[in-house]
């Protein structure tokens, strides 16, 4: 038990390491697919929100943990087409930060919604995640490929977020999991007030 708490730890770790590496190393078409891969996880207002719905979902168990992250992409396509043709949406960046504060007290508070009600806050918030991805989208970007690298990295973080979500079948994972929510939603306050 300790041992797989352990390996899934370290995995996480890994992963988030080699961002900071990756992210910089001006590999790829500018625009392009992996351009698309990193921009979700280069901001650290997206990371929060999609690792925290894959934990949601864990702790929901299924379906959600198979529906919340897929609502979110596909929503979340929907929102980067907003931004792409310009719609007004009000409020991105707030509902952006709010997007942490509210899932990360889900997870603190071990809040199990029913499904619908947990698949329409996941898609709202996913619509001002999509619309930021959406007007940042390079001029030069392939749309289609970037497009596709950003819902496939956000689907990476979702995995995250189940396998952190995981860790509730063990008591000392419940306490890690239910800290990480904090964490996210902390940082969402960070993000609203302009600190982070």
């Amino acid at each position: 038990m300790r041992k797989q708490l352990l390996k899934i730890l370290f995995g996480l770790g890994m992963l988030l390491s080699s961002v900071g590496a990756m992210a910089h190393s001006g590999a790829g078409a500018a625009g392009g697919f992996m351009a698309g891969m990193m921009h979700p996880v280069t901001g650290l207002d997206h990371v929060t929100a999609m690792v925290a719905v894959g934990i949601i979902g864990a702790f929901m168990g299924q379906p959600a943990i198979w529906v919340l992250p897929v609502v979110f992409p596909l929503v979340m396509a929907f929102g980067g087409i907003l931004g792409v043709l310009g719609v007004p949406v009000p409020a991105i960046e707030p509902g952006i930060a709010l997007s942490s504060i509210v899932l990360g007290a889900m997870i603190v508070m071990a809040v199990r919604p029913s499904l619908w009600i947990a698949a329409l806050i996941v898609a709202v918030f996913a619509i001002f995640h999509g619309y930021a991805h959406g007007t940042e989208l390079p001029q030069s970007a392939n749309a289609l490929a970037f497009s596709a690298g950003f819902v496939i990295s956000t689907g990476i973080l979702h995995l995250a977020g189940i396998g952190i979500g995981e860790l509730i079948r063990w008591p000392t994972g419940k306490v890690v999991a239910r800290a990480i929510g904090g964490l996210i939603a902390l940082a969402g306050v960070g993000f609203l007030t302009g600190v982070l």
